[in-house]
């Protein structure tokens, strides 16, 4: 191999590399935003328990008169 050729190569792999990169990158930035938005649903959820609950109890004033 030649000094043209090896450089040549050199590029398409760092091209290939950094190419493989941002695809990396971008698939992260996507990971992140949907584990931010399964976090918030998970304390929704966890609020909404939370409430049930409260209202369930007989102290609470909110169960059902039968």
């Amino acid at each position: 191999m030649n000094p043209q050729e090896f450089e040549v190569r050199y590029r398409e792999q760092i091209k290939d590399i950094l190419n493989r990169l941002q695809s990396a990158m971008v698939v992260s930035s996507q990971l992140e935003h949907t584990i931010a938005d399964i976090g918030e649903a998970v304390q929704i959820l966890s609020r909404d328990v939370e409430r049930f609950l409260a209202e369930q109890r007989p102290d609470s004033g909110g169960g059902s008169l039968s």
